[in-house]
C-alpha cells in the first residue's frame, strides 16, 4: 500500500494540524470496546423498551385490528397505535405526507409498522408483538419495477436532463446500440443498528439520543409528532456505529415512537429494533432498471445518449427524488456526450421506501455510463481502456455536462494516465490475453474505470453549516459543530481545522457530541460535504476569535496587528512570544469574548430542476481504480487478485483517514457489485433479511494485492477548508472496476467479440450464466 508523507508546508507542525496523520479521535475506544453508543448508555430507572409490530401483507387494508392479547401480556405497559399519535402521524423528509409513523387502516409494504409495544424488557416487547391479531383485505401489489406499466404510479415528479438533439444525433451516427441493464440495491448494514432513546422532561420537554445523520431533521419530526415547538426537542449524536446515508432520514421512526411513548408514560424509553427487523423496515439503496441508447462513430466517439433511469423507490417518496436526479448528474460520469438526454422514472412499489445510501444515485447513473463504454468497445473490438480515454471531457466545446454545468477542474485524464501507468496496464493486458489463450477453464480479466463525482447537496439551502466554538482560560478549547460522527472521522479533521487555526496540540481541542441545543437547523451529514460544510463554520468560528486576541494583543502590547502572529503553541507578540494559555488568560482579564459562532453556506451553486440547467455542484472529485480477476469459467465464482487506486483529495486534511475511507468505500462498493443481493418473493417479503441470507464483503473477499495512493499533486481549485476535498462517497465508485474486469473475462469466453451485459450484482450466479451466454455467442 502506497502511503506518503503529510505536507509540512514549510514551517514547524503542531501535534494534530491539517495535513497530519492524526488518529481517529476514538479510534482506540473502538477496538478498545470503550466507546459509548446508545444501547451502552446507562439506563435511567424506570426505563421501556419498546418493540414493532410490523404488517404481514405488502398492501391492503386493515379490516380487523385486535391488540387485547398484546396488552395483556406480561411486562407490556402500553401499545401504540396511529390513533395515539398526539400530533401528526407522519415522517416524510420531503414534506409530502406520504409516509405516516405508523400505518393508519392501510398497509403499503411487507414490514411497515402497524403498531408498538412499550413493556418493562425488550424481550418481553419482543414477545407481545407476536401476539397480534391483524386481519387484511389483500390487494395487488407491484414488487419489481420491471413489472411496472410505462404509466404506472411515481412517488414524485421526474426529472428530465436534455443537452442537444439527442434524438437526431443518434439517428445520424454510424453506429448504434440500444440495451438495458439491471442494477441492484443494496442494505446498509451498519455495526450499529437503528435505535432512538428517549428521555421525558419537564413541560413539554423531551431529549432523544438517536443514532442518526440528521439530528435537526429528526428534531423537527419528533416536535410534529409530539405536537410540540422544536425548542422543546432537543437531539443528541456522540457517535454512530456506521451509517452510509441509512441513517438520515431512516432514524425518524425510531426516535418519534420513543419519543411518544416517553412523553405518554413519563418514562424513559428505548428502541433497538432486531437487525431482521431493521432490515426489513427500513430502506435500502435503491436500484434501477437502465434504459440507454447509444450512438457512436467508427473510431468510438460517443455522438448522442439516450438513457432512461427506472428506479424502485418504494412505497413513499422518501429522498427517492434528489436520489434519481443525482443518478441523471452522474450518467455522464467521465465522458462528454454531443447530444444527451437523460430522464428518471421513480417508481411506486409496494415494497419499504428507499432512501439515502452512499453515493446517493450517482453509482447507479454511472453504471449506465460505464455500460455503453463497454458496448462500445466490444462493439468495435477495441479496448474499453481506448473507448474511455477518447470520451473524457475535455476543453472549450467538450467540457459541458448535460445538465448545463462547466466542467473547470478536470483532471481524469492526468489520473488515469498516472494510475495506467503505475498499475503496468498495457503490460498486463498481453500477460492476461497470454494466459487466457492457454487456460481453457480459468479466465483472467482486467478494467480500469474513472470516477468524477459533483460533491454538494443538489437541494442548495442543505449547504450550509453552524459551529460552536469555545476558548476557556487555561487555553484548552471546546468545539461543537452540526456534523455528526458515523466513523468516518468528521470529528478529527474538524479538530485539525480549529487546531490548525490557534496553532495548538489537538489534545487541548475537546470535540463534543452533536446536539440541536448548541448548533441549530444543521444539515444532514451526508454528501460527502460533511469536511467541507463543518471545518469552514468552525474555522470561521475560531478566526471570529483569533482575530479579537489579535486585536486586543496589538493594542495591549502597542504593535500593530500584523506584528502578532501565532506559532506552534505560543504567540509572537512584536518581539516577544507568550504561550497560548497565557494570552487567553490575558484576554479573559480584558473582558475580551471568547467564544463564537461560525457560519459556512457554499458560494458559487445554483440549480433549476424545472428547466434542468445549473451548477448544482461546487467542484468534483476525481479517481480512477484498475481491477485484475480471476474467473472459475464452470462454477462463475472468482477471485480479486488485485486492485490499484489513485484518488485526488485535494491538499488532504488527514492522509491517513482518507486512505481509510478510500479503502472502506472501495470494499463496500465491491460488495454493492459483487455479494450484496437483495430478493424479494412473490408476496413482498424480503427473503434477504438478515446476515445468515445478505452477504457483505469479509476480509478474505479483499483484493490479494491491494494498492492505494493519493495525487499528491492535486490542489482544490476551489477555496474549501485548505483546499482539500471531499472523500466520503466518491471512492465508493472505483469499485466499478471490479464489475467490469469480472465483464472483460467473461468476454474473453467468446473472443471479447460480443458484451456480456453483466448486470449487477454480478453473483457467481449471474457470472456463471453470462459465461454460458458467451459460449453460445462464440458457437455461432
Amino acid at each position: 500500500m502506497t502511503r506518503h508523507e503529510p505536507r509540512t508546508q514549510g514551517k514547524a507542525k503542531i501535534d494534530g494540524g491539517v495535513a497530519s496523520d492524526e488518529k481517529h479521535d476514538s479510534a482506540r475506544k473502538h477496538v478498545s470496546g470503550e466507546a459509548i453508543y446508545i444501547d451502552d448508555m446507562a439506563e435511567p430507572a424506570g426505563t421501556l423498551h419498546a418493540c414493532l409490530g410490523l404488517s404481514e401483507v405488502a398492501h391492503g387494508a386493515i379490516t380487523g385490528f385486535d391488540l387485547s392479547d398484546v396488552r395483556a401480556a406480561p411486562g407490556v405497559v402500553a401499545v401504540l397505535t396511529a390513533n395515539d399519535v398526539p400530533g401528526d402521524n407522519d415522517m416524510s423528509p420531503t414534506g409530502l405526507h406520504d409516509e405516516p409513523i405508523l400505518a393508519d387502516g392501510r398497509v403499503q409494504f411487507f414490514g411497515q409498522p402497524v403498531f408498538a409495544v412499550i413493556a418493562e424488557t425488550r424481550e418481553a416487547a419482543r414477545r407481545a408483538c407476536r401476539l397480534a391479531k391483524i386481519d387484511y383485505a389483500e390487494e395487488p401489489a407491484l414488487i419489481d419495477v420491471a413489472d411496472a406499466a410505462d404509466d404506472a404510479k411515481l412517488v414524485t415528479a421526474p426529472l428530465k436532463l436534455e443537452r442537444g438533439d439527442s434524438a437526431a444525433a443518434i439517428a445520424a451516427a454510424p453506429h448504434t446500440i440500444r440495451g438495458q441493464m439491471r442494477v441492484g440495491g443494496q442494505d446498509h448494514f451498519y455495526l450499529e443498528g437503528q435505535i432512538a432513546f428517549a428521555l421525558p422532561g419537564e413541560d413539554g420537554d423531551v431529549t432523544v439520543f438517536s443514532s442518526t445523520q440528521h439530528p435537526s431533521e429528526v428534531q423537527h419530526m419528533v416536535a410534529h409528532a409530539l405536537g410540540v415547538p422544536s425548542h422543546a426537542v432537543t437531539i443528541e449524536v456522540r457517535r454512530m456505529g456506521g451509517g452510509f446515508g441509512g441513517k438520515e432520514t431512516q432514524a425518524n421512526l425510531f426516535a418519534t415512537i420513543a419519543a411518544i411513548a416517553a412523553k405518554k408514560l413519563n418514562r424513559p424509553v428505548k428502541l433497538r429494533p432486531d437487525r431482521d427487523d431493521d432490515m426489513t423496515a427500513t430502506g435500502k439503496r435503491h436500484d434501477f432498471l437502465i434504459d440507454y441508447t447509444v450512438g457512436f462513430d467508427d473510431e468510438g466517439g460517443i455522438l448522442g445518449v439516450d438513457f432512461t433511469y427506472a428506479a424502485r423507490c418504494g412505497y413513499a417518496a422518501d429522498l427517492s427524488g434528489p436520489v434519481t436526479d443525482r443518478a441523471l448528474f452522474h450518467c455522464d460520469n467521465t465522458y462528454f456526450y454531443p447530444a444527451a438526454r437523460a430522464v428518471s422514472r421513480p417508481l411506486y412499489t409496494n415494497t419499504v421506501s428507499n432512501t439515502a445510501f452512499r453515493g446517493f444515485g450517482g453509482p447507479q447513473g454511472m453504471i449506465g455510463a460505464e455500460r455503453i463504454i463497454d458496448e462500445v468497445a466490444f462493439a468495435l473490438g477495441r479496448d474499453p481502456l481506448e473507448i474511455r480515454k477518447k470520451n473524457l471531457y475535455g476543453t472549450d466545446d467538450r467540457n459541458v455536462t448535460p445538465y448545463h454545468q462547466t466542467v473547470e477542474d478536470n483532471v481524469a485524464e492526468r489520473v488515469i494516465a498516472e494510475l495506467e501507468a503505475s498499475a503496468d496496464y498495457a503490460a498486463r493486458r498481453r500477460e492476461i490475453a497470454a494466459f487466457n489463450a492457454k487456460s481453457p477453464v480459468i479466465k483472467r480479466g482486467l478494467a480500469l474505470t474513472p470516477v468524477k463525482f459533483g460533491i454538494s447537496f443538489t437541494a442548495t439551502h442543505f449547504n450550509q453549516a453552524g459551529a460552536l466554538v469555545h476558548v476557556y482560560t487555561d487555553g484548552s478549547v471546546h468545539l461543537n459543530h452540526g456534523g455528526t460522527e458515523m466513523g468516518q472521522g468528521l470529528h478529527t479533521k474538524v479538530a485539525q481545522i480549529v487546531a490548525e487555526e490557534f496553532q495548538i496540540d489537538i489534545d487541548q481541542v475537546k470535540i463534543t457530541a452533536t446536539t440541536t441545543g448548541k448548533v441549530p437547523n444543521t444539515s444532514a451529514t451526508a454528501a460527502s460535504s460533511g469536511t467541507d460544510l463543518n471545518g469552514m463554520a468552525a474555522q470561521d468560528a475560531a478566526r471570529q476569535i483569533k482575530n479579537r486576541l489579535i486585536a486586543f494583543a496589538a493594542e495591549a502590547h502597542d504593535v500593530p496587528k500584523d506584528q502578532v502572529v501565532f506559532l506552534p503553541g505560543r504567540v509572537r507578540i512584536g518581539n516577544r512570544e507568550i504561550p497560548f494559555a497565557e494570552l487567553i488568560g490575558e484576554a479573559y482579564m480584558a473582558r475580551i469574548q471568547l467564544s463564537a459562532a461560525g457560519f459556512y453556506k457554499t458560494p458559487k451553486i445554483h440549480w433549476d430542476r424545472d428547466k434542468g440547467q445549473g451548477r448544482p455542484f461546487y467542484y468534483f472529485a476525481y479517481g480512477a481504480a484498475c481491477a485484475e480477476v480471476s474467473v472459475d469459467t464452470l462454477t462463475g465464482e472468482y477471485m480479486i487478485e488485485r486492485v490499484d487506486i489513485l484518488h485526488e483529495t485535494g491538499r488532504s486534511l488527514n492522509r491517513a483517514i482518507d486512505i481509510g475511507q478510500i479503502e472502506g468505500g472501495f470494499i463496500q462498493g465491491m460488495g454493492w457489485l459483487t455479494t450484496e443481493e437483495l430478493i424479494w418473493d412473490g408476496k413482498g417479503r424480503l427473503r434477504t433479511h438478515a446476515p445468515s441470507t445478505y452477504k457483505i464483503p469479509l476480509a478474505s473477499d479483499r483484493p490479494k494485492v491491494f494498492n492505494v495512493a493519493l495525487a499528491d499533486w492535486a490542489e482544490n481549485a476551489e477555496p474549501t477548508v485548505h483546499r482539500s476535498k471531499a472523500v466520503g462517497e466518491p471512492p465508493f465508485m472505483l469499485a466499478m472496476c471490479v464489475l467490469h474486469a469480472l465483464s472483460d473475462a467473461v468476454a474473453s469466453v467468446a473472443g471479447h467479440t460480443v458484451c456480456p451485459r453483466l448486470d449487477a450484482p454480478a453473483t457467481p450466479e449471474r457470472v456463471l450464466m453470462a459465461v454460458e451466454r458467451m459460449k453460445a455467442e462464440g458457437a455461432r
